[in-house]
C-alpha cells in the first residue's frame, strides 16, 4: 500500500533536529510504526514474535545492546521493555547528539519503572488516527492555520465534494490506515470493529496484567459511546452500566484508566476564561473518543441506520470534527477545549495556539442549527470584550476568529462576521 503523508510526519522531523528522541504515542492500529519507519534507518521490533524473547531477555541484561544501528533508530512498542527509556537518554547524554532514536507505542508506561523524566532529551508527541485530509476525502481548500491567523482570509465559495453519505461512512470506518487498503466497504467497515473488539477481548488486560471481565468492558464503552460529546457525570454512566451488570465505583475508574491508557478516550477540558462572574462555568470534562469508529462500533451503528439517524449522528459528527481539528491543529502547536456555563451557554470548541491566538467554534451538521451555533459564538465574543472594557488590564484577548464547521458542501461568511466552513474543505 502507497504511504499517505500524515500530519505528523513534518512534526516528526522537526522534534529530531531538536531532541536526542522523539516518543510518538497513540492508539494502535494509528499508524505510528509506518510514519515512523519512514524517517528512521534501523528498527528494533519488540514485539516480532520470531525475536522478541530474546530481545526482552537482552533487556534485562544490557540493554544498550539494542540501541545499535543506523540513526535514527526506531524502537517499536519500546513499553515491553521500560529500561530502554533510561537507556535511551542515557546514550543520548553521552553521545550529545541529536535524532538518535524514535520510540513508539501503544500504550503509556508504568512510570515507576523509569529513572529519569527525559526532560530536555525525549520528547513528546501524540499520534491520531487519520483526518479526513490524511484519508485524502477533504479537499483542503481552507487552512485552519490561516482561517485563525489571517481576518482577511477568503473561504467564500470553497466547495466540499464530501456528501453526507460519504461523510457518515468515514466516521463508521474510522481513520485506521488498514481500512483505506481494503477493496469492499463491508471490509473496511470491519477495521473498527475488530479494533473495538480487541480492546474488549485482550488489549485491557494486558496492558497491566490485571483481568478484566469482556462483558463490562463492552458495557463501559457502550456507556461512554452514549454519552459521548455530553458533560455527563460519572455517576451517571456508572448507573447506566449497572442498569444491566454490577460494576462497583472503583473498578470503573479502573477501566476508564485503562481506557485512557490505551489512548482509546480523548475527552476535552473545559476553558474557564471568567467572563461570567456570577455564573458557575462548568470545569468537567467533555467525553470524547479518539476516533468517532469507537462509538460506532461499540453501539453496533451501521451507515445505513445513521442515514436515518441525524440525531445520534451529530454527536458522532461532533467526535470527528474533534479528531480532526486536533489533527490540524497539532503542526502549530494547538490544543483543544469547550465553554459551558450554566446558563447553557456553550461554544463546542475553543481552538488555542501556543501564541496566545484562539477561535471559538460550533460544530453543526446541517443548516438547521447554524443560526444557534452563530449565536453562541457571538455572545461568548460578546462577554470577552464587555470583560476587558470592565476590568482593565484583564490578560484575555479577543478571539481571532468565529467559526461553524458542518457537514455541508459551501464555505461563506456571515454578515456577522461568523464563517461557516464544511469539515470536507478543511486541513491544517
Amino acid at each position: 500500500m502507497k504511504y499517505l503523508p500524515r500530519i505528523i510526519d513534518t512534526i516528526l522531523n522537526d522534534y529530531l533536529e531538536a531532541f536526542g528522541a522523539v516518543l510518538l504515542t497513540g492508539p494502535k492500529w494509528c499508524g505510528k510504526t509506518t510514519s515512523a519507519s519512514q524517517v528512521s534507518k534501523s528498527i528494533l521490533k519488540l514485539q516480532d514474535p520470531d525475536a522478541s524473547i530474546g530481545y526482552l531477555k537482552t533487556a534485562e541484561i544490557k540493554p544498550s545492546l539494542l540501541l545499535k544501528g543506523e540513526k535514527p533508530r526506531l524502537i517499536d512498542e519500546w513499553q515491553m521493555a521500560p529500561v530502554l527509556w533510561d537507556s535511551v537518554r542515557s546514550f543520548i547524554d553521552d553521545s550529545g547528539e541529536d535524532g538518535l532514536f524514535i520510540l513508539t507505542g501503544s500504550t503509556t508506561v508504568d512510570e515507576s519503572k523509569i529513572m529519569h523524566s527525559g526532560t530536555g532529551r525525549i520528547a513528546r508527541l501524540k499520534m491520531l488516527p487519520m483526518s479526513l485530509y490524511e484519508t485524502n476525502e477533504s479537499n483542503g481548500s481552507i487552512s485552519l492555520r490561516d482561517l485563525v491567523r489571517d481576518k482577511s482570509y477568503d473561504i467564500d465559495g470553497k466547495v466540499s465534494e464530501l456528501s453526507i453519505e460519504n461523510l457518515v461512512f468515514a466516521a463508521c470506518r474510522g481513520g485506521w490506515p488498514a481500512s483505506l487498503s481494503k477493496k469492499s466497504d463491508k471490509a473496511k467497515l470491519l477495521i473498527a470493529k475488530a479494533y473495538v473488539d480487541s480492546i474488549i477481548e485482550t488489549d485491557i488486560s494486558t496492558i497491566d496484567n490485571i483481568k478484566r471481565d469482556p462483558g463490562k468492558v463492552q458495557k463501559v464503552l457502550r456507556a461512554y459511546a452514549r454519552n459521548i460529546g455530553t458533560l455527563a457525570s460519572n455517576k451517571t454512566l456508572i448507573d447506566d452500566i449497572n442498569a444491566n451488570t454490577s460494576l462497583s465505583e472503583s473498578a470503573f475508574y479502573e477501566y476508564i484508566n485503562a481506557l485512557n491508557r490505551l489512548f482509546v478516550i480523548q475527552d476535552v477540558p473545559a476553558w474557564n476564561p471568567s467572563i461570567r462572574s456570577k455564573t458557575a462555568i462548568r470545569s468537567s470534562s467533555k467525553k470524547m473518543f479518539i476516533d468517532p469508529s469507537i462509538m460506532t462500533a461499540s453501539l453496533g451503528l451501521s451507515p445505513d441506520i445513521l442515514l436515518q439517524d441525524f440525531h445520534t449522528f451529530g454527536f458522532i459528527f461532533e467526535n470527528l470534527c474533534i479528531r480532526d481539528l486536533s489533527a490540524y491543529a497539532s503542526s502549530s502547536g494547538g490544543r483543544i477545549s469547550y465553554y459551558n456555563d450554566r446558563s447553557n451557554l456553550e461554544v463546542d470548541a475553543v481552538l488555542h495556539f501556543d501564541d496566545g491566538r484562539y477561535a471559538l467554534i460550533e460544530f453543526k451538521l446541517g443548516s438547521k442549527g447554524i443560526e444557534e451555533g452563530a449565536a453562541h459564538l457571538l455572545e461568548v465574543d460578546r462577554l470577552i470584550k464587555k470583560t476587558k472594557n470592565l476590568k482593565k488590564g484583564h490578560s484575555l484577548r479577543e478571539p481571532e476568529a468565529l467559526f461553524i464547521v458542518t457537514g455541508g458542501e459551501i464555505a461563506y461568511t456571515r454578515s456577522d462576521g461568523v464563517k461557516i466552513v464544511p469539515i470536507g474543505c478543511l486541513k491544517e
